[in-house]
């Protein structure tokens, strides 16, 4: 997949490390944050349309993964919200900004929108379950709840058991949380491979799971004082995937939350259905 036209990729030091980010277009800012085991590039097929539709969009590969240096420390979610506010700053932008956020990248968003309200403009959250507010019945095996969560914050053994088998590995993923109607062709999932690939790789990856359960103590204790977020908030997930699971989790914190169920999608919305995403994204916005 190459790089939109007329945006720029550059390589930012932030806290310590340095950022891939691409980044481009006219009018309010608009930051979006891919999950895992994607990098920034999965939002592509909905760039286009977003700087056609007057936003600068920040795109950057989350700390440790994609062409961003890899790391060893720093993947707190609200350490990660001050990775992509310096970011901004870097570019001449924000503070204020619209911010989506997908699977990981959705738990930062939450985190920044949590930390800095002034400042987030409008919250779109994709395909994730937030911590503190659902992510730990979402990992609780015993009723139900995916495996991987446990498997991936265990220190040192994913990445010694996946090292030397990522093909393998991440072909059973794509295939299995994508959705029936438009699976990831081959070469998106071998590209995304090569990112992940080897110890080093695979150890910065996972460390974004393993201060999970730190940051739902944090979300948790938040939500326990009566906040909320004032700002605009859109949930988005896919009928095949998390459904509007995420939308009645959400509403708590987030009374007038808006849900969207992405017809024919898994859990990589952006790539799977990108015209019903940007159409549904867009209204929003606007």
């Amino acid at each position: 997949m190459t790089t939109v036209p007329g945006l720029t990729r550059s390589t930012i030091s932030v806290n310590g490390t340095e950022f891939s980010v691409t980044h481009g277009g006219h009018g309010e800012p608009l930051v979006l944050l891919h999950g895992w085991p994607q990098t920034g590039d999965c939002w592509q097929p909905i760039l286009p349309a977003l700087v056609d539709a007057d936003y600068t969009v920040v795109v950057p590969d989350l700390r440790g993964l994609g062409r961003s240096a890899p790391a060893d420390t720093g993947f707190g979610k609200d350490e990660q919200t001050e990775d992509i506010r310096g970011l901004l700053r870097a570019l001449g932008l924000g503070p204020a900004a619209h911010v989506a956020g997908h699977d990981i990248g959705g738990m930062v968003a939450f985190s920044w929108a949590r930390q800095y309200p002034d400042d987030v403009r409008s919250l779109t959250l994709m395909e994730l379950a937030v911590p503190g507010l659902g992510l730990e019945q979402a990992m609780n095996v015993a009723h139900g709840g995916r495996w991987h969560f446990g498997f991936f914050m265990t220190p040192e053994v994913a990445e010694l058991l996946l090292d030397g088998h990522e093909d393998a590995f991440f072909t059973l993923w794509y295939a299995q949380l994508a959705g029936t109607s438009n699976p990831l062709p081959a070469h998106d999932v071998n590209r995304y491979t090569e990112a992940y690939r080897g110890t080093k790789r695979l150890r910065s990856s996972f460390g974004h799971y393993r201060t999970l359960l730190d940051d739902g103590r944090t979300n948790t204790a938040w939500a326990a004082a009566g906040n909320q977020l004032p700002m605009p908030v859109l949930a988005i997930g896919g009928d095949q995937s998390v459904g509007d699971r995420l939308g009645t989790s959400l509403r708590p914190v987030a009374p007038h939350v808006e849900s969207a169920v992405i017809a024919g999608s898994g859990h990589f919305l952006a790539e799977e259905q990108p015209a019903s995403l940007v159409e549904r994204l867009l209204s929003f916005l606007r």
